[in-house]
């Protein structure tokens, strides 16, 4: 059956984190995001870039780490950020890449021969996150 699909895009992701005030700090001061919303008693925090909401959990024993591997675990592989240009790529690297806790995988490279970029680090609570731009998109 093909046709027009029954869902509009992504409402939000909810992530569950090693350190919900850590994480929700990074996506608040480090990447410019909104607090849109909390929950102290569940506990969770709710963050939004004006197209995306991030639903954050604080996990309940932060110390139970099983690190994910796409070969053998289900779950999230890593969640990736589309920016405007090669300029916000570098800057938003620069940003990430300095802030305390965040362990980079890579700067800002060709994704193959290009001209797809993109840059791949590991917030403070341990989600890997990949920022590209493709100069192919038009920006909305």
């Amino acid at each position: 059956m093909s046709g027009n699909p029954l869902t509009r895009g992504v409402d939000h992701i909810g992530l569950t984190v090693r350190d919900l005030s850590v994480t929700r700090d990074f996506f608040i001061q480090c990447l410019g995001w909104t607090l849109v919303g909390e929950r102290p008693n569940y506990p969770a925090a709710f963050v939004s870039d004006g197209h995306i909401m991030l639903t954050l959990w604080q996990v309940t024993n932060p110390d139970s780490r099983v690190e994910f591997d796409r070969k053998t675990h289900v779950g999230l592989h890593h969640l990736a950020f589309r920016l405007d240009s090669e300029e916000a790529l570098n800057e938003i690297f620069a940003r990430v890449s300095g802030w305390p806790g965040v362990m980079v995988e890579f700067a800002p490279e060709n994704l193959g021969e290009g001209p797809k970029r993109h840059a791949m680090v590991y917030e403070p609570g341990g989600i890997r996150l990949e920022f590209d731009f493709d100069p192919r998109i038009q920006a909305a």
